[in-house]
């Protein structure tokens, strides 16, 4: 299994496509750095040599990935958060960033739903009973 910049790539995956397992990787860049390369893309990623992994891992490491380019994102949106920008309130509160609705939908940022309600009669009594400390005679 070939390990380039700190990820090992599946081996059984055309070259192509196991090169967009890499974070900062997609179709496009895998396309252009194997175009730098001169690596075969459909060659199996089993079948690369030494000197052709140690060629796409230069050529990708000209790009941010893995690591630098998570820490590049969290970077941009703590600053956002602290000049207090409309993008960065949205992030600290958890709400979409990008002008969707959140009355409907905006389940995947906001998490499950919660029931805000009234409870039955029988629920808010036993809910009651549980707060109050027990009384001793």
């Amino acid at each position: 299994m070939p390990r380039i910049s700190g990820v090992d790539i599946p081996s059984q995956k055309r070259t192509e496509v196991a090169l967009t397992y890499i974070y900062g990787v997609g179709p496009t860049r895998a396309k252009q750095v194997i175009s730098a390369t001169g690596v075969n893309p459909d060659k199996r990623a089993k079948d690369l040599t030494s000197e052709e992994i140690q060629k796409l891992a230069q050529e990708i490491a000209k790009f941010p990935s893995e690591g630098d380019l998570k820490k590049q994102i969290r970077d941009n949106i703590e600053r956002l958060k602290h000049i207090g920008s409309y993008r960065g309130s949205r992030h600290s509160h958890n709400l979409p960033v990008r002008g969707q609705r959140t009355r409907t939908n905006a389940r995947t940022k906001r998490g499950k739903r919660v029931t805000i309600g009234a409870l039955k009669k029988e629920e808010a009594a036993k809910l009651d009973q549980s707060k109050k400390p027990p009384t001793t005679v």
